[in-house]
This record gives C-alpha cells, structure tokens and sequence, in this order.
C-alpha cells in the first residue's frame, strides 16, 4: 500500500497527540511507560532522546521550543538525537542526519534541511537529489553522497531502525527520557514540561538504584 504525504504527516502526529496537557503534578496521562525499558548509560545523568523524521511538519514546528529547552537543560541530562525509520522511504532522511554527523556538519545543517523540505518544498527522496542540495550549501556532492553509502552511516542507520521499534514508537515527534518514559502532551510546550517532569523522576530512580 502507497501512503501519501497527509497519510505519513498523521501517522508522524500520532504519537505525538496521544496525550493530554502538562499537569502538576505528574500523572500517567503526561506519558507512556516503555516496557522493557530500554538500557542507558550508568551514573548520575539522564538521557533525553528525540526521535524525529525530517520530513514530519510536527518535528519541523518542535525545533523552535526544543532550542529553547536544550538552551536551559540541565547540565545532568545528555541529549541526543535519532532518526526515526517506520518505513522504508524514512531511511534517506536517517541517512543524511547521520552522514552530515560523519561530516561534522550536522549543527550546522540540521536546521537547514527542516526549512529545505517544509519551507522551500525542496524533495529529498532520494540520495542524488539530497547530494546535489548539499553540494549548493557549501558540502562537496560527491563526498555527501559516497559518505551515505558508507558501512559506518549505514550501521547508524540500522541501529536506527532497531530502535525506533525497540522503543515502541507509535509516532514522532517522540522525547524519550532515561529509556523508559515517552512524553506526551498536546503542545509543544506541554510535552516539554513534562519532559522536565521526568527527567526528576529519573533522577530520583537514579539516586536510588545507586544507594543499593
């Protein structure tokens, strides 16, 4: 079955409307439990994990509050992001991020392949067509693309891939925090307040596991 862009853009908002408004205190509506939780870096920081597609116009109108968040995240919490793969025409996507990753060019790019596909309408299906919008953006094409094809991007890709089902991702944008719990909310700044919500929870589960 084809699914065109509505029917992605809705499957990529799942996840991401499944829950209510921030509240306080926390209650079970602000998140989902992943069971198993999944394994984390020990030690006394927490672990924070978009999981996001460049072609999902929720992802694209996150960014703005998500600067804000990583600009006063706490300096015990690790942040990192990972291209989400619910079907095949998402690899090119993780393909990029973790070829401009390689590159060194991923702060300064990130953003810009958001506004090349949601606001210039730019097509990056496929990898010549994405090769030759970097080579006009300051990246040499044929070392975009060759980088891509890569066994170190593509190994990124398929850990990727396993674990956006390993997290039980419904939908993206997902903010998951210390591999156990997905945020949920029906704004942008909601889920991010109960992404701070968490993040003490995890320090406290933290703080207690190290106690035993």
């Amino acid at each position: 079955m084809k699914f065109g862009f509505k029917q992605i853009a809705a499957l990529a908002f799942a996840g991401f409307m499944a829950g209510g408004a921030a509240a306080a205190p926390l209650n079970e509506k602000d998140f989902r439990e992943i069971k198993p939780a999944q394994s984390v870096e020990p030690g006394p920081k927490v672990e924070v994990i978009e999981f996001f597609w460049y072609g999902c116009p929720h992802c694209f109108e996150l960014e703005p509050s998500l600067k804000k968040w990583l600009d006063r995240k706490p300096d015990d919490v690790t942040f990192k992001r990972v291209p989400a793969i619910f079907r095949q025409s998402w690899v090119a996507g993780a393909q990029t991020f973790y070829t401009l990753e390689t590159l060194g060019e991923l702060d300064r790019m990130h953003s810009k392949v958001f506004d090349a596909i949601h606001m210039e309408r730019q097509a990056f299906n496929d990898m010549a067509t994405i090769s030759s919008w970097m080579g006009k953006n300051g990246i040499d094409a044929k070392k975009f693309e060759d980088t891509a094809k890569s066994f170190a991007v593509s190994g990124k890709v398929q850990r990727a891939q396993q674990m956006s089902a390993a997290y039980q991702l419904t939908g993206v944008p997902a903010l998951v925090v210390d591999g156990k719990y997905i945020a949920l909310g029906n704004s942008y700044e909601g889920m991010l307040v109960i992404v701070d919500q968490l993040i003490e929870r995890a320090r406290g589960e933290r703080a207690a596991a190290a106690k035993k």
